[in-house]
């Protein structure tokens, strides 16, 4: 009761001191021939963060190439415009600043955090890095090299192990079903130039930029007189945006074991779902929190209190434009997995069988609006979550929709939105031989055990 007390007063806390940004965002937006351009300025102590989306993500991998715009987007930062890998790197540390770009699964993400003095100087980095990136030979084998060696030290890890299972039994070979870093034998054959051609997209209609923080006046025209922004590539039409083939469910198997020589036995189960924004979507955030948020979730109490058998527990529920996994995960010694599976289809069953409490309900509401105030901390955040939403067409004020609109969810909906979207569990197992062999024996009894 003490924990929850307090989590109701940090939720109070967070939104007393949110809540001129939640009713003040700003909605200050220009179309800068392909870039749609965001700022939303904040009292911070002289930073700004900037957040540059582009929507090319590890889903639009060409085929035999998974991997590549991981490797594409490690390569932006090392030589674009009129900087050399050395110049870029001297440049942005001298600066005290940090530049980056990330490959997740819809898009690629640069992100530059600086003091506004330096902001000027730094911000046209990012308009180089889209349209003017170097993609030097020897940076290209470097980076792949890299990227390598940590595909390597990832195999030896039984979560990673099992989480790659899991993408390929449920996504097949679409875009949902690798890594964003990629596939060891693709990227021994990705070369310059095939990144090539995905560089030369980059700067189309659809990319977002964001900045967040304390910024100067009139920052829309000094960024259109930058260089960099200056000599954006002009769009003229609207190009068709390339949409990725996710993949669901192809295949029938509905379990695959990963051996590896550990104590330690790794259980995902799960199934894709639906994207952000879906009508179902602010259902499955509360599943989330119900079962995987705090020690309060029931997974938690159940797996760890009760009965004492997983070192781990969690629920992944990622926010995608396209068929989000939802998957309950634990870890836990040899001895006790065929418990901890059990456990485990016991929960999954529930939840189309039994209706949630109105105080789990409203547990749930609450840990839902906390992430939402915690996630709007930083100009970071804010930043990121700006260009994410306007990435996958949702408003901009989607966030405080959600959390009117979570407390009109009833114990029934929930219910109903279980039976329709938590049908088909896939089951992915990574650990040593003997005990995957009694385990796939338990799921192949119980032969998909929720079905309506």
């Amino acid at each position: 009761m003490e924990q929850l007390s307090a989590l109701f007063r940090a939720i109070s806390s967070a939104f007393a001191g949110e809540g001129l940004h939640f009713g003040c965002l700003s909605r200050n937006k220009l179309v800068i021939t392909g870039l749609d351009l965001i700022l939303e300025p904040l009292t911070s102590p002289g930073v700004m963060a900037a957040k540059l989306w582009l929507p090319f993500g590890s889903a639009l991998d060409p085929t035999g190439q998974r991997g590549a715009h991981e490797l594409l987007a490690s390569l932006l930062s090392r030589g674009c415009g009129p900087y050399n890998h050395c110049e870029l790197a001297d440049l942005v540390e001298g600066c005290g600043a940090g530049l980056r770009c990330d490959a997740q699964e819809d898009g690629l993400l640069l992100s530059l955090h600086s003091t506004v003095e330096e902001a000027e100087r730094l911000l046209p980095l990012l308009a180089w890095m889209v349209h003017d990136p170097h993609l030097q030979p020897d940076q290209v084998a470097l980076e792949r090299n890299l990227t390598l060696q940590t595909l390597q030290r990832q195999r030896e890890d039984p979560f990673h192990t099992a989480t790659v299972a899991w993408r390929e039994l449920v996504f097949g070979s679409g875009g949902y079903a690798h890594d964003p870093l990629g596939v060891e034998c693709d990227l021994k054959a990705i070369k310059r130039e095939h990144l090539l051609p995905l560089a030369q997209r980059l700067p189309v209609q659809g990319n977002v930029l964001a900045l967040a923080g304390s910024m100067p006046e009139q920052m829309q025209e000094r960024i259109l007189e930058m260089q960099g922004f200056r000599d954006w590539p002009h769009s003229p039409e609207k190009r068709e945006r390339l949409i990725p083939l996710y993949g669901t469910q192809l295949s029938r198997d509905t379990i695959r074991v990963e051996s590896m020589d550990t104590e330690q036995v790794v259980l995902m189960l799960g199934q894709a779902t639906v994207p952000s924004g879906h009508p179902d979507d602010l259902v499955m955030r509360l599943l989330q929190c119900h079962l995987g948020t705090g020690m309060s979730s029931l997974l938690f109490r159940r797996l760890r209190e009760e009965y004492g058998v997983a070192y781990e527990v969690a629920v992944h529920y990622p926010q995608l434009a396209g068929p989000a996994p939802f998957v309950m995960l634990a870890s836990t010694g040899v001895e006790r997995a065929k418990l901890t599976l059990c456990l485990l289809l016991q929960t999954w069953e529930e939840l189309s069988q039994n209706t949630l409490t109105q105080a789990d309900l409203q547990l749930a509401c609450a840990k839902f609006i906390g992430q939402v105030a915690y996630s709007r901390q930083t100009c970071s955040q804010r930043a990121e979550r700006r260009v994410q939403l306007r990435a996958m067409g949702l408003n901009d004020d989607y966030d405080q929709r959600c959390v009117q609109a979570v407390r009109t969810i009833t114990p029934e909906k929930v219910k109903t939105t279980c039976q329709h979207r938590l049908k088909q569990p896939r089951l992915s197992l990574c650990g040593p031989t003997s005990s995957l062999r009694e385990l796939e024996r338990v799921w192949l009894e119980q032969n998909q055990p929720v079905s309506f």
